[in-house]
């Protein structure tokens, strides 16, 4: 049934399917601003740029309604500008400090859930307790490196591959150390030099698709072919890269493909790199960028603590830019990290945390890769 309604001198037909849908919308609409009170962490709501709603946790960072985001914005505000959908990783300046936060849309409405204080204090926690782990972590690897051999010449094909097993089981505890120990590091970054950045993640990706080549997935890479130099700290980016690597083979069938793309816009460089995988469900979008987030995968279970994201957030933080996660039409899941070309160092965030060696003379592919290589390029 039909109902006409007539509007100066405009005629507009409303059926039942339409004012269900209206009721919907509206219902989602209150849900999604009822629901942020609801929310431990800061928290606020953004249409058309406006800030319309502030959670309780917020208020104390003195966000107030009414305040136009753009100029909160200290990374990602080319991303945001043109965000339409999946979850934004980006960096808010609130009374001359930097806190990160991530961004979903509900309808025309935008989440901004921000990072917390003791959030630092958990990763200094976890840091330590890294620190405390490598040393008995380190004499169980040189033990092992030197018996390996032994049992490869000497045993059984069946005994080879389980010393392949525990070799890759020691390089994934090895890979959870290191992104706890880097885990302190996501306040602040050190280390940046001038290099040709196109020819800094070519390398990266020439290496990752000699692995990536085991797995029975297809790796490509295309970057610009000019040289661009800035300022980039290259374990920080490498780790980064890998880790969008992992994430990617790890939800791409044997046969599927993961296709990375480098390119400039301006003072900015975009990396997205998209699988052919199962995509990021539904109800875990809004908390995709969480410290603990986990997903099945889809074989194995997984190894870690879900500080790879966290690595790879803070990486482009700390290089100006900001990760997007989003789900192309047609395809899985595609992980875009921006990061601003800068000759500068001014422009640098600094850090006094100390950076450790956790690989040593170890290949950091088969460590970043360890949860989705096979299990024979370890013996």
């Amino acid at each position: 049934m039909k109902k006409t309604s007539n509007l100066a001198g405009k005629v507009f037909t409303h059926s039942a399917h339409d004012r269900t849908a209206r009721r919907i919308v509206m219902e989602e609409k209150k849900d999604t601003l009822g629901m942020l009170d609801l929310v431990i962490r800061p928290g606020f709501c953004v249409k058309e740029n406006q800030i319309i709603k502030v959670n309780q946790a917020a208020e104390s960072l003195f966000i107030t309604p009414g305040t136009d985001v753009r100029p909160l914005l200290l990374t990602g505000a080319e991303e945001y500008a043109a965000f339409t959908g999946g979850c934004l990783y980006l960096t808010l300046n609130l009374s001359s400090h930097s806190c990160g936060a991530s961004v979903t849309r509900v309808d025309d409405i935008d989440v901004f859930l921000l990072e917390q204080e003791s959030d630092n204090g958990e990763l200094r926690s976890m840091a330590l307790a890294a620190r405390e782990l490598r040393e008995p972590l380190t004499n169980v690897m040189i033990t092992a490196d030197s018996l390996f051999p032994l049992c490869a010449a000497e045993s059984s094909p069946r005994t080879a591959e389980q010393v392949a097993r525990l070799n890759r089981g020691l390089f994934q505890i090895l890979r959870i150390i290191g992104n706890m120990s880097d885990a302190e590091r996501c306040a602040a970054v050190s280390h940046q030099e001038t290099v040709d950045i196109p020819a800094l993640f070519a390398e990266f990706f020439e290496k990752a698709e000699t692995l990536v080549s085991h797995t029975g997935i297809t790796l490509t890479y295309e970057g610009p072919d000019q040289p661009i130099y800035g300022l980039a700290d290259r374990e920080q980016l490498e780790r980064a890269v890998l880790n969008i690597l992992s994430n990617a083979i790890k939800f791409t069938p044997k046969g599927g493909t993961v296709a990375a793309k480098l390119t400039r816009s301006g003072r900015m460089l975009r990396l997205s790199v998209t699988d052919s995988g199962s995509g990021i469900a539904q109800n875990v979008r809004s908390s995709v960028f969480s410290r603990y987030l986990r997903q099945p995968a889809l074989e194995d279970s997984r190894y870690g603590i879900g500080l790879g994201m966290v690595l790879i957030r803070t990486a482009a933080a700390h290089h100006g830019g900001a990760v997007l996660i989003d789900q192309p039409e047609g395809v899985g899941t595609r992980i875009t990290m921006t990061m601003s070309i800068r000759q500068s160092k001014q422009a640098t965030l600094r850090s006094n945390v100390l950076r450790v060696d956790y690989a040593g003379e170890r290949d950091h592919g088969l460590i970043e890769l360890s949860e989705c290589l096979p299990t024979e390029l370890y013996e």
